[in-house]
């Protein structure tokens, strides 16, 4: 599989360098030769195993588990990490002491995906017995996922003969960062990551280290803000680097962070750590910091310039709109543009009317339906563009994204502090008639502000019976996401208890295995953007399911001319969904298939609306972002064009997708 090397190679004792090394190194001169097939294609118990993978079926995998043959064994506990059925766990925590490493690691990655506290004890006792490094690695990052506040103590602290062990250093960081996940932590836990942020200590250590302390909710980490600024400034990797300057956010309270950020936001040498930079500034630290950001504005990297427009409408105060609006007319950037309108208006003052009517006017000039979209958000800022935002957003015959942005548009300025009160019911009548659209967008946006409790809206709309027959009236699985978020108001509106989702059993679209036999494993693809190729391997091997319905899609020429809807700076870009606003899906639900395999730079995973709900959209990650491991599909690898990837914003184009060996 081709991903990020530094995890597995730290895992097992060898140098990152090494990965870089190979990346350099003389290739061979090219053989001619016939695509390889994936391992389904002549071997039926594969199948079987996979097919059993799919429907959830526990009885039928765990024969397998018993198999002669290492490779079944192996496949039935991998299974077992998508299907999270904890009446395995007595079965995998035996197979913990399997004869064959392999085995061992496939029942301790599926252990740690069930979650499930009564593996805990086997975890632990396998820390000290397993014989294979690399193995107990596993066993440690699976303990994280299954350790209990009693049991932390066990990951904190490695047995002596393992402190210098590379891959347990690994496995500690890991089993930590999954721990902390689960707000799970302690002291010590936290000084010990901040111990494993040294450069001694392994790259994977590094990695996990620094992503636990800027991932775990709720920690103070002033008493340590010099130990992560040095990782922050010097790690030689940027995700570690990137991390690091993340955690900053939990040390302000001491004086020298906000120093370091704004260092950090004008001269790291990668544009992601840039962008943490400005991310873990606050409020508090607007004065030091301010005039980094405003460079960070003409940064030579529009993710960048996002982010820094981003931080002054989140932090800004006692500023001027027009200082904001005067810079935004200078800028190309029309996501950086529209943002620095926001934060104009939010500034409010003398000059805001005069500014709002200068975005309504762009907002009337341009075509671009995403720019116009962010227009409308920008127009959330100020209670006072109410109607022109309203009408904006049901405006008959536009394309579906504006009445997206603009249905976000309107809660988001309900919640502004200068709502006027005498317009709250007219406000509730809005919601009313959004949920009345039949627009699963603008139905989803409006149920979700229903059931928020700061808006006060039960007492506006206490009757569900509007809710119902709206969702009476979706089509499922298409309209689940839609479906969720009105049920969720009905439960909230009549104090019931948490609807289960309807989620479509493998029955309603099962793994096509005549299609899947034709997909050798090398399989490529490239995507044709507006900003250039991008080339994946396909994972068929990880997930058949999943690609044998993304090369149904690709040959259908469906995704050809969608756009990317959602682009986040330093985390994913976005796309795949047939509406080009994130609430479209295809007719069809996948179960989500979690192979072993982990979210580094160029991961290409499905999104969802949970667990089994995945169907056409996809994206492709900026970065590490282990916080989406085996909690979203990976079906494909970026491995050509990451460059244009990164480049990729909202609206940009997927012109035709094709497949090529």
């Amino acid at each position: 599989m081709t991903q990020p090397l530094f995890r597995s190679l730290a895992a097992a004792g060898v140098p990152f360098l090494f990965s870089l090394l190979t990346a350099c190194a003389p290739r061979p001169a090219a053989v001619s030769l016939a695509p390889a097939p994936n391992k389904f294609t002549a071997d039926t118990t594969l199948r079987r195993i996979a097919t059993a993978q799919d429907g959830r079926q526990t009885a039928v995998l765990l024969p397998y588990l018993e198999r002669a043959e290492p490779r079944y064994r192996r496949e039935a506990a991998l299974a077992f990490a998508s299907v999270q059925d904890k009446s395995a766990t007595r079965a995998l925590s035996n197979h913990l002491a399997d004869a064959d490493a392999s085995v061992r690691r496939a029942a301790a990655y599926a252990l740690g995906q069930t979650a499930d506290s009564t593996a805990e004890l086997a975890l632990r006792q396998r820390i000290t017995d397993e014989t294979d490094a690399v193995t107990r690695r596993y066993v440690l990052e699976a303990l994280g996922r299954c350790v209990t506040r009693a049991g932390l103590g066990s990951l904190e602290r490695l047995p002596a003969a393992l402190a210098t062990d590379t891959a347990a250093l690994s496995g500690q960081a890991w089993g930590l960062y999954r721990a902390g996940l689960r707000s799970i932590t302690s002291e010590g836990a936290v000084r010990r990551l901040v111990q494993l942020l040294a450069p001694a200590n392994p790259a994977g250590a590094r990695l996990a280290a620094a992503n636990a302390l800027a991932r775990t909710r709720g920690l103070n980490l002033a008493p340590y803000a010099g130990a992560i600024a040095a990782a922050a400034e010097a790690d030689p990797l940027y995700a570690v680097r990137s991390a690091a300057t993340s955690s900053l956010s939990k040390a302000t309270a001491a004086a020298s962070v906000a120093a370091t950020l704004a260092s950090l936001a004008r001269r790291d040498p990668d544009h992601r750590v840039r962008i943490a930079a400005l991310r873990a500034m606050n409020a508090v630290m607007y004065t030091p910091v301010k005039e980094a950001v405003w460079a960070a504005l003409t940064d030579a990297n529009d993710h960048v310039a996002l982010t820094a427009a981003e931080f002054f409408l989140a932090h800004a105060s006692g500023e001027r709109g027009t200082l904001f609006f005067e810079k935004a007319n200078k800028l190309t950037p029309w996501r950086v543009r529209a943002t620095l309108l926001a934060a104009a208006l939010k500034q409010g003052g003398d000059e805001q009317g005069a500014i709002r009517t200068a975005v309504q006017s762009r907002y009337a000039s341009v075509s671009d339906p995403y720019e116009k979209g962010y227009l409308l958000r920008a127009l959330g800022e100020d209670p006072a563009a109410y109607e022109f935002v309203e009408k904006a957003t049901f405006a008959a015959g536009q394309p579906v994204v504006i009445g997206t942005y603009g249905m976000e548009a309107l809660v988001a300025m309900r919640r502004v502090a200068t709502f006027p009160a005498d317009q709250k019911p007219a406000f509730a009548l809005t919601l009313r008639r959004a949920i009345g659209s039949r627009d699963v967008a603008v139905m989803g946006t409006a149920a979700e502000a229903i059931r928020d409790p700061k808006l006060e809206l039960r007492s506006l709309l206490p009757n569900p019976a509007f809710l119902r027959e709206a969702r009476d009236q979706l089509t499922l699985p298409r309209d689940l996401e839609a479906w969720i978020s009105l049920q969720q108001t009905i439960d909230f509106l009549t104090n019931s208890p948490a609807t289960t989702p309807p989620v479509a059993p493998a029955a309603t679209h099962p793994i096509d295995w005549a299609l899947v036999s034709t997909i050798p494993a090398s399989q490529r693809v490239v995507i044709h953007t507006s900003k250039g190729p991008v080339t994946m391997r396909l994972l068929v091997e990880a997930a058949p399911g999943s690609v044998a319905s993304f090369v149904t899609l690709v040959r259908q020429g469906f995704y050809d001319g969608k756009n990317f809807h959602r682009v986040v700076p330093n985390f994913v870009v976005q796309g795949g969904c047939p509406r080009g606003d994130g609430w479209g899906s295809s007719d069809y639900n996948l179960r989500s298939e979690f192979a072993d395999l982990h979210y580094g730079l160029g991961s290409v995973g499905l999104a969802s609306a949970g667990k089994d709900t995945e169907s056409c959209q996809w994206f492709i990650t900026h970065a590490p972002t282990p916080h989406l491991d085996g909690r979203y599909t990976i079906f494909a690898q970026v491995v050509e064009g990451m460059d244009v990837a990164a480049r990729l914003d909202i609206g940009d184009r997927i012109e035709r997708v094709e497949l090529i060996r």
